[in-house]
């Protein structure tokens, strides 16, 4: 499965996650994005023991879009702790179909 990455340097990873992926292993035992890529980063830099690969944040399963992946640990605190501050934006972008009685909205998750 090919996986689009969007950006990739000593610390960060990030990829484009397909729709109807897991991000990492769930119940179902089905290929998780996250084992995928440790492989694909194995056998790509040939490296002889366990990848080191931290997921930052998730995205649901019937989701795609943008997922960020920490390559060190350093990185994985660094993201972490900036979550935690608020201080990573993220945005949502959703499809619909039909048509809405507003323009424009805010959906708020509790």
């Amino acid at each position: 499965m090919d996986i689009p990455i969007l950006y990739e340097d000593n610390h960060l990873l990030i990829v484009e996650k397909p729709i109807n992926i897991p991000v990492q292993e769930d119940r179902t035992k089905d290929d998780d994005l996250l084992t995928i890529l440790k492989k694909f980063i194995k056998e790509r830099d040939e490296k002889p023991g366990n990848v080191y690969l931290s997921l930052i944040h998730r995205l649901d399963r019937p989701v795609g879009g943008a997922i960020v992946f920490a390559k060190t640990s350093k990185a994985a605190s660094r993201l972490s702790d900036q979550l935690r501050r608020r201080t990573i934006e993220r945005k949502y972008l959703a499809i619909v179909r039909g048509a809405l009685k507003k323009t424009e909205a805010k959906l708020v998750d509790y």
